[in-house]
């Protein structure tokens, strides 16, 4: 956590996105976001994820490869769950709720066979960005990280993305989601949006959403590689 967080000349995030990103670190919200996270450390407070893998959405799918983009809420806040990717989980570790009802949107959209495991880092990178509006979370503690600063950074990622680029996939489940990404060019990206997978939300019309088919379908239309959704 410390030398990911403290001197912004070791920010252990992939080249492509420090051209982009480095300038965040400078910037009086996140020196606040810092102080917050060494304080909680000193605390003894366990975080997840590992600060080696705070930044690992983007180390595993460079700004230059980016395709696709999936925006969850806060890291899984379980040991051994979080690994930097939303709604992944490392190997070994049982697939989530909200995972297994993608799996099923999968399986019905694509002939998805679901794995037994919950790692997505095939799709990272293949050019999708799984990426949660807050990096960080206490043990046990949901949202615990709100607030505190990750979601300006992460405003930061969508608005290069947005303007930098053309022709991204943004899927965006929940309410949440769809906000954080409300300023997003419809006519220059794909905007795909559904209800949460989790099973609070999910028979209201994340079932037959269909968004892995449609996503591939206009990256097909737009001459770029469609995402192998089968996991390993």
């Amino acid at each position: 956590m410390e030398a990911t967080m403290v001197d912004p000349k070791c920010i252990q995030i992939e080249e492509s996105w420090k051209k982009h990103l480095l300038g965040e670190f400078s910037k009086d919200y996140m020196q606040t976001l810092r102080t917050f996270l060494q304080d909680e450390l000193q605390q003894k407070k366990l975080i997840f994820p590992h600060g080696s893998e705070i930044f690992s959405a983007f180390n595993l799918t460079p700004f230059d490869q980016v395709k696709v983009v999936i925006i969850g809420q806060d890291p899984y806040h379980g040991i051994g769950q979080a690994h930097g990717l939303c709604f992944s989980v490392k190997p070994g570790i049982p697939a989530p709720p909200s995972l297994l009802n993608i799996y099923k949107e999968l399986a019905s959209d694509v002939g998805f066979t679901a794995p037994t495991h919950g790692h997505l880092i095939s799709w990272a990178k293949q050019g999708v960005l799984l990426l949660n509006a807050v990096l960080t979370v206490e043990k046990n503690r949901a949202g615990s990280h709100h607030g505190k600063g990750w979601e300006q950074f992460t405003d930061k990622v969508v608005d290069v993305l947005n303007r930098e680029k053309e022709n991204l996939v943004f899927i965006l489940w929940g309410s949440p989601a769809q906000r954080k990404c409300a300023h997003v060019d419809g006519r220059r990206h794909l905007i795909l949006k559904a209800p949460h997978p989790s099973p609070l939300s999910s028979y209201r019309g994340f079932f037959g959403c269909r968004h892995f088919s449609k996503t591939n379908q206009f990256l097909s239309e737009k001459n770029l590689p469609p995402i192998h959704w089968q996991l390993p």
